[in-house]
């Protein structure tokens, strides 16, 4: 196999008809480049959709509450009602395998009136009263000062962590935020910390026009007493929130006196069931890469095979020659098996290496126009490349084999008088 004479006879038959060596070799280059392309654009397609998700925590559900449906226990359709922190506390009491449970309370946002004001400076902005809980499942840096903690709840602090987009309409860049005074809705909350959240639309700050207080505290001020607006429930690792959603939801009806058949009463969505079809989605869209690529590959590779049974045909007197003068069977099956191996991992090479060029442009191209929704970073992962080298390999051996075959099955007699 390492032999210097060896590798020059097998490039001399490849480069004696060069032109058809060349377009035997560019049905591998372009099975293994459409392979790799539909690979990254799936890839590519995939981190745009999953980045919508963000960092939240995907084992999640969100639950609320809507008007009753149906009559039960005497109290009438169409009944307003409200979670309490008794069903907060319910749920966690029935549900262990949960690994958060958070009740939240909102006011502003949706394009209503300003309701923060700072000195001169007021506008509009989602206000939400939680737990520290709500942290580990919907992330964001803190790039100043703290979170909310277990303290800010007992003591019902009136404490206030705010956006990077709030900071900038309030204050002044030069302004100091950690310490300061802004009005809720005319209640005083002190400032302890700032954050961030990544964002894929290239409008961070937009996105981060929240304002974050001790749910208690929010209680407090705004005359929730111990209703929730709504909770985030996350499940543990190993465990499905659709599979907990249903018992979950039945209790809190059973705790509000809502009918069991009542599917309006309690809003509900499954962040983890969305997540899923997303995977199966991504799922499928690479199977049928893999199955249009390998196809396409398959087709060179046939390719290949037919060239070279044609190369032994044009070499039968060559063959028997050298098999009249003693050279073994083994020896001439390998040099047609080489022949083959050299000519498929040659182009495939090339496929990949002109598919990593392209993949390396189109991100080129993403970075210097900035993100494209629902497309993200394209790529393949090293395993596939691995993968693909391995599939060239065997691929050649297949190709090769048949026309290897066929070299000594003929006599040497015969073939030295074949012209």
């Amino acid at each position: 196999m390492f032999e210097k004479d060896r590798w020059k006879e097998i490039l001399e038959v490849l480069t004696s008809n060069w032109f058809r060596t060349v377009l035997t070799a560019f049905g591998v280059f372009w099975g293994i480049l459409i392979l790799i392309i539909l690979l990254a654009a799936g890839k590519g397609l995939e981190n745009g959709i999953k980045s919508d998700f963000g960092d939240i925590a995907t084992n999640t559900m969100f639950m609320w509450t809507r008007s009753t449906t149906k009559p039960y226990k005497g109290l009438p359709k169409g009944r307003r009602f409200r979670f309490k922190l008794e069903d907060v506390e319910s749920i966690r009491d029935n549900f262990k395998n949960l690994r958060f449970v958070s009740p939240r309370n909102q006011l502003g946002g949706f394009g209503g009136a300003n309701n923060v004001i700072r000195g001169l400076n007021a506008g509009a902005y989602n206000v939400y009263g939680d737990y520290p809980e709500i942290i580990n499942q919907d992330p964001m840096t803190i790039t100043e000062g703290r979170f909310i903690n277990h303290s800010d709840i007992n003591e019902k602090r009136k404490i206030a962590i705010i956006g990077e987009g709030v900071k900038t309409g309030l204050y002044k860049k030069e302004e100091e935020v950690i310490g300061s005074y802004i009005k809720i809705q005319g209640v005083s909350f002190l400032v302890v910390g700032t954050y961030e959240k990544k964002s894929n639309n290239g409008d961070g700050e937009e996105g981060q026009k929240e304002i974050y207080v001790p749910f208690t505290s929010f209680s407090q001020a705004f005359n929730r007493a111990d209703n929730v607006g709504w909770m985030a429930i996350t499940a543990n690792d190993g465990s499905s929130i659709s599979d907990l959603k249903e018992g979950i939801v039945a209790l809190v009806k059973e705790k509000r006196k809502v009918h069991p058949k009542d599917k309006r009463a309690v809003g509900h969505f499954d962040l983890y069931e969305q997540y899923n079809r997303v995977e199966s989605l991504f799922g499928a869209m690479r199977f049928i890469a893999y199955f249009v690529g390998v196809l396409v590959l398959l087709s060179g590779i046939i390719g290949v095979s037919n060239i070279m049974l044609i190369v032994v045909k044009e070499r039968t007197k060559e063959i028997g020659i050298r098999r009249a003068l003693g050279e073994k069977p083994w020896s001439i099956k390998l040099q047609i098996l080489m022949e083959s191996i050299f000519l498929t991992i040659t182009s495939g090479m090339a496929g990949i290496t002109v598919g990593a060029l392209f993949i390396y442009g189109i991100n080129m191209v993403l970075e210097m126009n900035g993100p494209v929704d629902m497309f993200l970073n394209p790529s393949v992962s090293l395993g596939v490349v691995v993968s693909a080298l391995l599939i060239l390999v065997f691929s050649g051996l297949l190709a090769g084999f048949i026309p290897a075959q066929s070299a000594i099955k003929t006599r040497p007699i015969d073939a030295i008088r074949t012209e």
